[in-house]
Protein backbone atom coordinates (compact mmCIF):
# COMPACT_ATOMS: atom_id res chain seq x y z
CA UNK A 1 0.00 0.00 0.00
CA UNK A 2 2.84 2.39 0.87
CA UNK A 3 4.51 1.71 -2.50
CA UNK A 4 1.25 2.43 -4.35
CA UNK A 5 0.89 5.73 -2.51
CA UNK A 6 4.50 6.67 -3.31
CA UNK A 7 3.96 5.84 -6.98
CA UNK A 8 0.77 7.92 -7.04
CA UNK A 9 2.56 10.85 -5.39
CA UNK A 10 5.42 10.61 -7.89
CA UNK A 11 3.11 10.66 -10.91
CA UNK A 12 1.18 13.59 -9.42
CA UNK A 13 4.41 15.54 -8.96
CA UNK A 14 5.39 14.84 -12.56
CA UNK A 15 1.98 16.02 -13.77
CA UNK A 16 2.18 19.09 -11.53
CA UNK A 17 4.98 20.57 -13.64
CA UNK A 18 2.46 21.19 -16.41
CA UNK A 19 -0.03 22.77 -14.04
CA UNK A 20 2.56 24.94 -12.27
CA UNK A 21 4.14 26.16 -15.51
CA UNK A 22 0.81 26.98 -17.11
CA UNK A 23 -0.34 28.79 -13.96
CA UNK A 24 2.95 30.71 -13.71
CA UNK A 25 2.73 31.91 -17.30
CA UNK A 26 -0.92 32.84 -16.86
CA UNK A 27 0.08 34.80 -13.75
CA UNK A 28 2.24 37.04 -15.94
CA UNK A 29 5.72 35.54 -15.59
CA UNK A 30 7.84 35.37 -18.73
CA UNK A 31 8.33 31.70 -19.81
CA UNK A 32 12.13 32.03 -20.00
CA UNK A 33 12.26 33.56 -16.54
CA UNK A 34 10.05 30.75 -15.26
CA UNK A 35 12.31 28.10 -16.84
CA UNK A 36 15.47 29.69 -15.40
CA UNK A 37 14.07 29.82 -11.86
CA UNK A 38 12.67 26.31 -12.16
CA UNK A 39 15.98 24.74 -13.20
CA UNK A 40 17.92 26.71 -10.57
CA UNK A 41 15.55 25.54 -7.82
CA UNK A 42 15.72 21.97 -9.11
CA UNK A 43 19.52 22.06 -9.23
CA UNK A 44 19.70 23.32 -5.63
CA UNK A 45 17.29 20.64 -4.38
CA UNK A 46 19.06 17.80 -6.18
CA UNK A 47 22.47 19.01 -4.96
CA UNK A 48 21.20 18.87 -1.38
CA UNK A 49 19.77 15.38 -1.89
CA UNK A 50 23.03 14.08 -3.38
CA UNK A 51 25.03 15.07 -0.28
CA UNK A 52 28.30 14.96 -2.14
CA UNK A 53 30.12 16.12 -5.25
CA UNK A 54 27.87 16.95 -8.20
CA UNK A 55 29.39 15.58 -11.45
CA UNK A 56 29.55 18.14 -14.27
CA UNK A 57 32.42 16.83 -16.41
CA UNK A 58 32.27 14.69 -19.54
CA UNK A 59 30.73 14.92 -23.00
CA UNK A 60 27.80 12.69 -22.01
CA UNK A 61 26.98 15.03 -19.12
CA UNK A 62 27.00 18.07 -21.40
CA UNK A 63 24.87 16.29 -24.00
CA UNK A 64 22.28 15.37 -21.37
CA UNK A 65 22.27 18.95 -20.07
CA UNK A 66 21.72 20.26 -23.60
CA UNK A 67 18.71 17.94 -24.00
CA UNK A 68 17.40 19.20 -20.66
CA UNK A 69 17.71 22.82 -21.85
CA UNK A 70 15.75 21.99 -25.03
CA UNK A 71 13.03 20.44 -22.89
CA UNK A 72 12.88 23.38 -20.46
CA UNK A 73 12.73 26.02 -23.19
CA UNK A 74 10.10 24.26 -25.29
CA UNK A 75 8.03 23.25 -22.26
CA UNK A 76 7.81 26.74 -20.76
CA UNK A 77 7.25 28.59 -24.05
CA UNK A 78 4.55 26.13 -25.16
CA UNK A 79 2.38 26.94 -22.15
CA UNK A 80 1.71 30.43 -23.44
CA UNK A 81 -1.43 29.02 -25.08
CA UNK A 82 -1.57 25.26 -24.39
CA UNK A 83 -3.80 24.03 -21.58
CA UNK A 84 -1.99 22.10 -18.85
CA UNK A 85 -3.59 18.75 -19.72
CA UNK A 86 -3.22 19.15 -23.48
CA UNK A 87 0.43 20.10 -23.12
CA UNK A 88 1.12 17.11 -20.86
CA UNK A 89 -0.54 14.77 -23.35
CA UNK A 90 1.50 16.08 -26.30
CA UNK A 91 4.69 15.93 -24.22
CA UNK A 92 4.01 12.43 -22.91
CA UNK A 93 3.12 11.05 -26.34
CA UNK A 94 6.22 12.58 -27.94
CA UNK A 95 8.51 11.30 -25.19
CA UNK A 96 7.20 7.74 -25.31
CA UNK A 97 7.17 7.57 -29.12
CA UNK A 98 10.66 9.08 -29.21
CA UNK A 99 11.97 6.47 -26.80
CA UNK A 100 10.34 3.65 -28.76
CA UNK A 101 11.80 4.98 -32.02
CA UNK A 102 15.26 5.31 -30.45
CA UNK A 103 15.05 1.72 -29.28
CA UNK A 104 14.04 0.58 -32.76
CA UNK A 105 17.01 2.43 -34.30
CA UNK A 106 19.27 0.55 -31.91
CA UNK A 107 17.90 -2.75 -33.22
CA UNK A 108 15.80 -3.51 -30.15
CA UNK A 109 12.99 -6.04 -30.83
CA UNK A 110 10.16 -4.51 -32.86
CA UNK A 111 7.26 -6.95 -33.16
CA UNK A 112 3.86 -6.46 -34.80
CA UNK A 113 2.11 -5.61 -31.52
CA UNK A 114 4.60 -2.88 -30.71
CA UNK A 115 4.34 -1.51 -34.27
CA UNK A 116 0.56 -1.49 -34.02
CA UNK A 117 0.73 0.39 -30.73
CA UNK A 118 3.10 3.02 -32.15
CA UNK A 119 0.87 3.44 -35.21
CA UNK A 120 -2.23 3.85 -33.05
CA UNK A 121 -0.49 6.41 -30.83
CA UNK A 122 0.72 8.38 -33.86
CA UNK A 123 -2.80 8.38 -35.29
CA UNK A 124 -4.18 9.72 -32.00
CA UNK A 125 -1.46 12.39 -31.87
CA UNK A 126 -2.23 13.40 -35.48
CA UNK A 127 -5.92 13.75 -34.58
CA UNK A 128 -5.01 15.79 -31.53
CA UNK A 129 -2.74 18.14 -33.50
CA UNK A 130 -4.96 18.49 -36.57
CA UNK A 131 -5.62 22.23 -36.91
CA UNK A 132 -9.09 23.68 -36.55
CA UNK A 133 -10.47 27.16 -37.02
CA UNK A 134 -9.06 28.16 -33.64
CA UNK A 135 -5.64 26.58 -34.10
CA UNK A 136 -4.82 23.25 -32.44
CA UNK A 137 -7.45 22.55 -29.80
CA UNK A 138 -7.64 26.30 -29.22
CA UNK A 139 -3.85 26.72 -28.94
CA UNK A 140 -1.30 28.29 -31.29
CA UNK A 141 0.29 25.73 -33.65
CA UNK A 142 3.76 27.08 -32.84
CA UNK A 143 3.26 26.26 -29.17
CA UNK A 144 2.19 22.71 -30.00
CA UNK A 145 5.38 22.42 -32.08
CA UNK A 146 7.41 23.73 -29.14
CA UNK A 147 5.90 21.08 -26.88
CA UNK A 148 6.84 18.39 -29.40
CA UNK A 149 10.39 19.78 -29.36
CA UNK A 150 10.29 19.65 -25.55
CA UNK A 151 9.15 16.02 -25.73
CA UNK A 152 12.02 15.11 -28.05
CA UNK A 153 14.44 16.84 -25.69
CA UNK A 154 13.05 14.92 -22.72
CA UNK A 155 13.17 11.66 -24.69
CA UNK A 156 16.86 12.24 -25.40
CA UNK A 157 17.41 13.12 -21.74
CA UNK A 158 15.58 10.00 -20.58
CA UNK A 159 17.47 7.77 -23.02
CA UNK A 160 20.78 9.15 -21.75
CA UNK A 161 19.59 8.31 -18.24
CA UNK A 162 19.46 4.61 -19.14
CA UNK A 163 23.27 4.62 -19.07
CA UNK A 164 23.65 6.79 -15.96
CA UNK A 165 25.47 4.82 -13.21
CA UNK A 166 24.30 7.22 -10.46
CA UNK A 167 20.91 8.60 -11.54
CA UNK A 168 20.36 11.07 -8.71
CA UNK A 169 23.88 12.52 -8.86
CA UNK A 170 23.75 12.55 -12.64
CA UNK A 171 20.50 14.50 -12.63
CA UNK A 172 22.00 16.95 -10.17
CA UNK A 173 24.93 17.53 -12.53
CA UNK A 174 22.65 17.93 -15.54
CA UNK A 175 20.46 20.46 -13.73
CA UNK A 176 23.52 22.37 -12.52
CA UNK A 177 24.85 22.69 -16.09
CA UNK A 178 21.42 23.69 -17.42
CA UNK A 179 21.15 26.33 -14.68
CA UNK A 180 24.59 27.64 -15.68
CA UNK A 181 23.38 27.89 -19.29
CA UNK A 182 20.42 30.05 -18.28
CA UNK A 183 22.68 32.17 -16.06
CA UNK A 184 25.09 32.72 -18.97
CA UNK A 185 22.19 33.96 -21.11
CA UNK A 186 20.95 36.25 -18.35
CA UNK A 187 21.73 39.45 -20.33
CA UNK A 188 19.60 38.18 -23.23
CA UNK A 189 16.36 37.47 -21.39
CA UNK A 190 16.76 39.62 -18.28
CA UNK A 191 13.98 42.15 -17.95
CA UNK A 192 11.17 39.76 -18.78
CA UNK A 193 7.91 40.16 -16.93
CA UNK A 194 7.51 38.38 -13.61
CA UNK A 195 5.12 38.28 -10.69
CA UNK A 196 5.60 37.10 -7.09
CA UNK A 197 3.12 34.28 -7.61
CA UNK A 198 4.87 33.25 -10.83
CA UNK A 199 8.23 33.13 -9.05
CA UNK A 200 6.73 31.01 -6.24
CA UNK A 201 5.21 28.61 -8.78
CA UNK A 202 8.56 28.31 -10.60
CA UNK A 203 10.35 27.49 -7.35
CA UNK A 204 7.70 24.90 -6.50
CA UNK A 205 8.02 23.38 -9.97
CA UNK A 206 11.80 23.13 -9.70
CA UNK A 207 12.30 22.22 -6.05
CA UNK A 208 9.24 20.04 -5.41
CA UNK A 209 7.73 18.73 -8.66
CA UNK A 210 11.11 18.29 -10.40
CA UNK A 211 13.75 17.85 -7.66
CA UNK A 212 11.77 15.80 -5.15
CA UNK A 213 9.72 14.18 -7.93
CA UNK A 214 12.79 12.75 -9.65
CA UNK A 215 14.27 11.65 -6.33
CA UNK A 216 11.06 9.73 -5.58
CA UNK A 217 11.01 8.26 -9.07
CA UNK A 218 14.48 6.78 -8.69
CA UNK A 219 13.54 5.48 -5.25
CA UNK A 220 10.51 3.51 -6.42
CA UNK A 221 11.78 2.38 -9.86
CA UNK A 222 13.85 -0.54 -8.51
CA UNK A 223 10.85 -1.69 -6.49
CA UNK A 224 8.12 -1.51 -9.13
CA UNK A 225 10.14 -2.37 -12.24
CA UNK A 226 10.15 -0.79 -15.71
CA UNK A 227 6.93 -2.46 -16.86
CA UNK A 228 4.87 -1.12 -13.97
CA UNK A 229 6.60 2.27 -14.26
CA UNK A 230 5.53 2.43 -17.91
CA UNK A 231 1.93 1.69 -16.95
CA UNK A 232 2.03 4.19 -14.07
CA UNK A 233 3.25 6.99 -16.35
CA UNK A 234 0.11 6.62 -18.45
CA UNK A 235 -1.61 8.41 -15.58
CA UNK A 236 0.52 11.58 -15.88
CA UNK A 237 -1.44 13.36 -18.67
CA UNK A 238 -4.71 12.17 -17.12
CA UNK A 239 -3.75 13.69 -13.75
CA UNK A 240 -2.68 16.90 -15.51
CA UNK A 241 -6.04 17.15 -17.26
CA UNK A 242 -7.94 16.57 -14.01
CA UNK A 243 -5.87 19.17 -12.13
CA UNK A 244 -6.14 21.64 -15.01
CA UNK A 245 -9.92 21.29 -15.05
CA UNK A 246 -10.23 21.55 -11.26
CA UNK A 247 -7.76 24.36 -10.58
CA UNK A 248 -7.47 26.31 -13.84
CA UNK A 249 -10.97 25.68 -15.24
CA UNK A 250 -9.45 24.20 -18.41
CA UNK A 251 -12.09 21.79 -19.67
CA UNK A 252 -10.84 19.51 -22.49
CA UNK A 253 -12.93 19.18 -25.64
CA UNK A 254 -14.51 15.92 -26.76
CA UNK A 255 -11.98 15.77 -29.57
CA UNK A 256 -9.05 16.21 -27.18
CA UNK A 257 -10.39 13.51 -24.88
CA UNK A 258 -10.98 11.09 -27.75
CA UNK A 259 -7.55 11.70 -29.27
CA UNK A 260 -5.97 11.41 -25.83
CA UNK A 261 -7.56 8.03 -25.22
CA UNK A 262 -6.29 6.79 -28.59
CA UNK A 263 -2.76 8.03 -27.81
CA UNK A 264 -2.72 6.43 -24.35
CA UNK A 265 -4.13 3.14 -25.68
CA UNK A 266 -1.48 3.01 -28.39
CA UNK A 267 1.37 3.77 -26.00
CA UNK A 268 0.08 1.21 -23.52
CA UNK A 269 -0.03 -1.41 -26.26
CA UNK A 270 3.49 -0.63 -27.45
CA UNK A 271 5.16 0.00 -24.11
CA UNK A 272 3.68 -2.73 -21.91
CA UNK A 273 4.16 -5.46 -24.51
CA UNK A 274 7.73 -4.27 -25.13
CA UNK A 275 8.75 -4.24 -21.47
CA UNK A 276 7.24 -7.70 -20.94
CA UNK A 277 9.29 -9.02 -23.84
Amino acid sequence: MRLILLAGLTMTLMASNSLLTRAGVLAGTDPLTFAAIRVAAGAATLAILVRGAVPVAGRARWSAAAALVVYLLGFSLAYRTLDAGLGALILFATVQLGLLAAGALRAEPLGPVRLAGMTLALAGLALLLWPTGTGIAGAAPVDAALMIAAGLGWAAYSYAGKYEPRPLAGNAGNFALAAAFFAALLPVWWGGAWTPSGIALAVASGAVASGLGYALLYTILPRIGLAMAGVAQLSVPVIAMILGAALLQELPTIRSLSAGLIVLAGIALATVRWTRA
